[in-house]
């Protein structure tokens, strides 16, 4: 009776030696899985971070050349204004600078 009593304990012990083992191995493959999900998330989180930026720089390069060419189509208008009002009083201003530089002429001679 002790000898089995002995084997059983034995027995047993084995068993929950195999179940420790099982349960240490089952432990570190949850543990792995979890590390590599968590590996996984985070590169989809840069990668979708990464795309976020690179719409957002988009959009803003968009923008920028929008209002670039805004001012650009302002500048022309303005110019043209300017030349048109400048190109109305060329024979004013050509009269006036002959008679100034008459006057000079006269007062040197």
């Amino acid at each position: 009776m002790k000898t089995e009593v002995l084997k059983s304990i034995k027995e047993t012990e084995a068993q929950c030696k195999s179940m420790i083992t099982a349960a240490q191995a089952e432990r570190e493959q949850i543990l792995a899985n979890a590390r590599l999900e968590a590996d996984n998330l985070i590169a989809k989180a840069t990668n979708v971070a990464e795309d976020y930026k690179k719409q957002r720089l988009s959009d803003a390069r968009n923008v920028a050349a929008a209002k670039h060419a805004a001012i650009v189509e302002q500048g022309k208008t303005d110019a043209e204004t300017t030349i048109a009002a400048g190109s109305k009083k060329l024979p004013q201003a050509s009269s006036l600078f002959v008679e100034r530089f008459k006057e000079k002429l006269h007062v040197s001679a």
